[in-house]
């Protein structure tokens, strides 16, 4: 997922080049509150105009504690963008408080009732605490996303390369999201410069089970891509087990064995979805 500034009107027209799966349009920190209305109609005059059918569009609106939420669902919402992502996200109140103002929107445009998801931005203590009820509060809610620059200021402790300070919170919200049965990102690697510190720190963010990661650089969008996405190694892992299961079942084995390991209900389940991402980003098995 790449962040876009909303006021930039070079980076949203190339948006979809830059070979991220998820476009973030932005409405709220990158946006100074005097170009918090040109923002708002660049974006949407952009998707209004563009063609982005090969992309999913996220646009960030403002929080509930601005004067400009409102108006930037007013204008982005009949678009029928995939996903609105709430900042600031709290309590289950504040997403129930934009679900149905999205809902007053889409019934006001003629859009099925819906149709655009919640993506809750959750970057406070208290939003990490509350990540579960967050992810319940809604059934637009797709997935949770965590803010570690404003999480960290709300902690008072300095962000790092490193990330032991925001630790417990992408534990926390990865075990929230699952538990929930919503998917997951992580937040950005701040610095644009460091080439190798986003491969380790998307390499860690995939070790919690995160699904995806966000970035502010194009250039860490192809680190997190291969980061993200199964090896070779694990996608021919995965269709030996799967054969390994179909042939125990033929010969009517109770116990199936591969390479020495047994092969149980879980070890089948990542197989099964690791051909599913393959086959998504039009892998094969070699």
């Amino acid at each position: 997922m790449l962040f876009i500034p909303g006021a930039n009107p070079k980076q949203i027209m190339f948006a979809a080049t830059m070979g991220a799966d998820s476009v973030i349009f932005d409405l709220e920190d990158s946006v100074s509150p005097l170009e918090k209305d040109s923002a708002r109609i660049l974006v949407r005059n952009i998707l209004s105009t563009l063609d982005f059918s090969a992309i999913e569009i996220i646009v960030r609106v403002n929080s509930l504690n601005s004067p400009y939420w409102q108006a930037d669902l007013d204008e982005i919402v009949p678009l029928k963008p995939a996903i609105i992502m709430t900042p600031k996200s709290e309590t289950p109140d504040d997403i129930k408080t934009f679900a149905a103002y999205i809902e007053q929107v889409e019934e006001k445009h003629g859009i099925e009732k819906g149709s655009v998801k919640i993506m809750p931005l959750i970057e406070t203590a208290l939003g990490i605490e509350n990540a579960f009820l967050i992810g319940k509060s809604s059934e637009r809610v797709v997935a949770l996303f965590l803010g570690a620059e404003d999480y960290s200021a709300d902690l008072q402790c300095k962000r790092t390369k490193e990330g032991n300070e925001i630790d417990y919170a992408r534990k926390r919200i990865v075990n929230a999201a699952r538990a929930c049965g919503v998917e997951v990102y992580d937040t950005p690697f701040t610095d644009a410069h460091d080439d190798e510190g986003i491969w380790a720190d998307a390499a860690y963010a995939k070790s919690l089970g995160f699904t995806g990661k966000s970035s502010i650089s194009p250039r860490h969008v192809d680190a997190i891509n291969i980061s993200f996405s199964p090896s070779q190694a694990e996608i021919d892992y995965a269709y030996e087990v799967i054969a390994a299961i179909a042939e125990g079942k033929a010969k009517g084995q109770g116990v199936v064995a591969l390479k020495g390991k047994m092969i149980d209900a879980p070890v089948v389940l990542r197989a099964e979805r690791t051909i599913a991402a393959a086959e998504q980003l039009g892998l094969g098995r070699k």
